[in-house]
């Protein structure tokens, strides 16, 4: 059972009203900016309690009630101080306190095993207004202003229809995969779009036609991470290698605010525009502009626009826009989405293991298909058969934590998993050890009989150790897999920093690698 708090209600009511502009618009001096920090790290600090708190409930651990009610009475104490102290940030406060008042929500609405139905669900919502300040109820339904933006954004016509029908039937799969994967990741992705006033949705419609969420997923054009930008748009909005080899493409936060500066950019060049700016997300932004300003901006939807475009950005653009609108209507079309343990945590590896290992370890409860789509998201700069060092901490949510601490830090389990991954396969071969022709009735010593004696086996020649290598592909994620130095493989092959870069095909040289 996890945590409650409606007794901490009014406080958000609080929040939301000294958070007014008036409150804020005083001169403030340095003494008060140190002091207004201080208050701002302790909310920090009193959130962070909170969450371990739900880790501990998760696992079953009467601690985690305790945790989280004395985490929570910090927060009110820190308001207290806030509301006294010249120069406090009431704004940020409210921030922690939305996010626990969501996860409250998330949490409640967990509990239903069974679709309710319509009705229901209604009533719950009436009934959850009922016991909610205005004011915090207010913050629980901003998603509603975002709704009504993005609706106010986009032309819904037949291609939005037939897109929302692909979605609800052949490609079903990957709209609720894509919303698991989202799940996971809001935390890192959605602020990035919220600072840039980018509606919710749309992030959502891009990621799942883009990538159905998976920060590995690479195009045979070269486009890469969640939301598949090109190496050469990527490097205009900073994505790229890092000084560890790392492309930050994968990186769900870098490349969701990425993409929310690349749409800002398309909207600011074609008046808002909606569907014409997703046209050049997909199909070139130089084409876009230069379609728009041929046609005297009649948009997207109209022949002399639309037939400029290739088949492909013809599909895209009704496909985004449908999984956005199915995002914010999904009851409208009888969706119900899984449910998702999105609370995010960390934990720390007790021994070495594999993205691999750790999935097998983990089992699957609570997810029918596991963990490892989870961790990857969370940790792209790993790959999955890679072994991470002990003491490594990893992102992760409040389950996967849980299961960690309870299967993977040592034990049968662990010990199973660790087994299956080292598994070689070329052991499962048995080789003939006897050599020579046998004459009939010529007794052959065995391998334990006392006559018996090895042939002397002649030392094989040792072979340089390479790598292919394949698309998406950096030098720095070739040394993280087989365990050596970026700097030791740039020199064995006269690659040049700082950029390394290797081409599809070429063979790397693994020298001083310990993998």
């Amino acid at each position: 059972m996890f945590p409650r708090f409606p007794k901490y209600w009014p406080l958000a009511a609080l929040l939301l009203v000294c958070a007014s502009p008036s409150a804020l618009a005083q001169r403030v001096s340095a003494k008060d900016k140190v002091a207004a920090d201080v208050l701002v790290q302790r909310m920090a600090t009193a959130e962070q309690r909170y969450n371990n708190a739900l880790v501990l409930a998760a696992n079953g651990d009467a601690k985690g009630v305790t945790e989280s009610n004395a985490a929570l009475e910090d927060m009110e104490d820190v308001v207290d101080a806030c509301v006294k102290q010249r120069g406090c940030p009431m704004s940020d406060l409210l921030a922690t306190w939305k996010r626990l008042l969501k996860a409250e929500i998330d949490t409640a609405g967990e509990e239903l095993d069974e679709d309710p139905g319509e009705e229901a669900l209604l009533e719950a919502d009436t009934a959850l207004a009922a016991d909610i300040p205005e004011a915090a109820r207010a913050a629980r339904l901003l998603g509603d202003d975002d709704r009504h933006a993005f609706d106010r954004m986009v032309k819904f016509n037949p291609a939005i229809q037939a897109g929302i029908r692909r979605w609800l039937t052949d490609m079903r799969p990957q709209l609720m995969d894509s919303y698991e994967n989202y799940q996971v990741m809001r935390h890192l992705m959605w602020p990035e779009f919220e600072r840039r006033g980018l509606p919710e949705a749309l992030l959502f419609g891009i990621m799942a036609k883009e990538s159905n969420g998976r920060v590995h997923a690479v195009s045979r054009a070269g486009a890469a991470g969640p939301m598949q930008f090109m190496p050469a748009t990527g490097r205009r909005f900073g994505l790229g290698p890092d000084d560890s080899g790392f492309d930050s493409r994968y990186d769900p936060r870098s490349a969701a605010m990425a993409s929310a500066a690349y749409l800002n950019e398309r909207l600011r060049q074609l008046n808002n525009d909606m569907e014409l700016s997703l046209a050049g997300y997909n199909g070139g932004e130089g084409r876009a502009l230069r379609v728009h300003r041929q046609s005297g901006g009649t948009g997207f939807w109209d022949a002399s626009v639309y037939g400029q475009f290739p088949a492909e950005t013809r599909d895209y653009v009704p496909m985004v826009i449908a999984a956005a609108w199915i995002y914010l209507h999904p009851r409208q079309y009888g969706v119900s989405f899984p449910k998702v343990d999105a609370h995010p945590a960390t934990f720390k590896l007790a021994r070495p293991a594999s993205i691999y290992e750790l999935t097998i370890c983990l089992g699957n409860h609570g997810n029918r298909d596991g963990y490892m789509r989870t961790l990857r998201n969370l940790n792209p700069r790993y790959e999955a058969e890679s072994w991470i060092p002990a003491g490594t901490t990893l992102n992760a949510t409040t389950r996967v934590a849980g299961l960690y601490a309870r299967h993977c830090s040592g034990g049968a389990r662990t010990d199973l998993a660790r087994a299956l991954v080292t598994a070689d396969v070329n052991a499962a071969i048995v080789s003939d050890t006897r050599s020579g022709n046998v004459a009939v009735g010529e007794v052959v010593p065995l391998p334990g009989d006392a006559a018996f004696v090895p042939a002397p086996v002649p030392a094989a020649k040792p072979k340089a150790r390479t790598h292919r290598v394949a698309k998406g592909d950096t030098l720095g994620r070739i040394a993280q897999r087989y365990g050596c130095e970026v700097k030791t493989l740039a020199r064995a092959n006269g690659l040049k920093a700082p950029g390394y870069s290797v081409r599809q095909g070429q063979q790397i040289r693994l020298d001083g690698c310990s993998r």
